[in-house]
């Protein structure tokens, strides 16, 4: 059988039980020579055969091991057992365990009667703090506790075989940190990328929008300049009508530099465009309405009517005498618009006899921004003007 082969070259020569100790190493002399007959365990001449089989079976082992022997649990270790009692080692051999490791035994008193109860106990890189070179530390260790019985079954004592694990285990949570600072960092730098490729869409929309609403204002500016000039009466006249319509212009334009270009409120449009009319009036105008935030097109086409008809309560209507009053409402129900303008206990007005931008303004243009219509009524009482049309909100735009 091949199984022979394993036995090639094994020593068939009797040995003493004391020799074969003295062939284990420094450690196997050293227990060969300790006088046993000081401990529980008597002189080891009388030790029984089971023991001192698992005596050369530990000392022989190059895995660290220690027997925890007889009624005092007098201590037996190998070589490879010294480096984890270190400065305890020297005078370890044959004494007892709560002599050896006093900070410990209370925690471990648990698993040694379990042992020697006759059950094997198992731990994993468990923690323990001990002191065994002059200080204070964490450990960590993986050990069986193994109940050791004599040739009779009886439980005689215990077999530890253990492995430190505390450079395992701290470079294992220093791994595990690292990771999760690694992970974290990461997840920065994603967000990081994540924001500044934002920004860049950001920008790049803010870039085709402002270029976009320059063409419009260049647009509505020269619109609205050439008419100005062609309905005027004179050249000064028209310098005037003129710098009030791009001065309406501007202050629209301000309130949506302030919300970042990209929608205004009616109730800020309506006040910025109607304010410099006012003149201590400002408890002469009521506003009533919800709040709706609205594209630039139809802001500034709300801005240019109110602009258009303040000048005209000023000149002629509501607020050209010491009691007129203007109301400005406005509701929406789904995308249906209506702006009301209604003038109150102003002079008696009437229609003009001619239609200047100003009504071409307020009556075809500015209703075509809003897909709808605008209705003029000079009422004796005052003048009304109601916009109806078709809006989409710009937070639903």
């Amino acid at each position: 059988m091949r199984i022979s082969e394993a036995w090639a070259g094994a020593s068939a020569t009797d040995v003493d039980f004391e020799s074969a100790l003295c062939a284990c190493g420094p450690q196997g002399a050293a227990i060969s020579a300790f006088d046993w007959g000081t401990t529980p365990l008597g002189p080891i001449d009388t030790w029984a055969e089971w023991m001192r089989t698992l005596v050369l079976t530990v000392a022989s082992s190059p895995h660290p091991m220690s027997l925890r022997l007889g009624p005092e649990l007098t201590t037996i270790f190998n070589e490879t057992f010294i480096p984890l009692l270190g400065a305890r080692a020297p005078d370890a051999l044959g004494k007892r365990f709560d002599e050896i490791w006093p900070e410990l035994f209370d925690e471990v008193l648990p698993w040694l009667k379990r042992a020697l109860a006759g059950e094997p106990v198992w731990k994993e890189n468990t923690p323990l703090w001990i002191n065994r070179n002059g200080f204070e530390e964490l450990t960590y260790w993986t050990f069986a506790y193994t109940p050791v019985r004599d040739d009779r079954g009886r439980v005689a004592g215990i077999l530890n075989i253990i492995s430190e694990t505390t450079e395992a285990v701290t470079t294992q949570a220093a791994l595990e940190r690292a990771n999760q600072t690694m992970a974290a960092e990461v997840e920065n730098a994603m967000r990081a990328l994540a924001e500044r490729d934002e920004a860049e869409r950001q920008q790049r929309i803010l870039k085709h929008e402002l270029i976009h609403r320059m063409k419009n204002m260049l647009a509505v500016i020269s619109s609205m300049v050439s008419h100005s000039i062609l309905s005027a009466r004179s050249v000064p006249h028209a310098a005037e009508v003129t710098a009030a319509r791009l001065a309406a212009y501007a202050r629209v334009q301000e309130v949506f530099s302030e919300g970042a270009w990209s929608d205004a409120d009616l109730h800020e449009v309506v006040a910025a465009a109607i304010a410099p009319h006012l003149n201590g009036m400002e408890n002469r105008l009521t506003f009533n309405g919800p709040s709706v935030r609205l594209n630039a097109q139809h802001s500034l086409a709300i801005a240019l009517a109110v602009h258009e008809l303040a000048t005209n309560a000023v000149k002629y209507g509501a607020l050209s005498n010491g009691s007129g009053r203007v109301s400005v409402q406005w509701c929406m129900d789904e995308a249906r618009f209506v702006f009301d303008w209604h003038e109150l206990d102003g002079p008696e007005i009437s229609p003009p006899k001619e239609r200047g931008f100003g009504s071409i303004l307020t009556d075809r243009i500015v209703p075509s921004y809003f897909s709808g219509r605008a209705i003029k009524v000079f009422d004796p009482k005052g003048l009304r003007y109601t916009l109806e049309g078709q809006v989409i909100p710009a937070d639903d735009a």
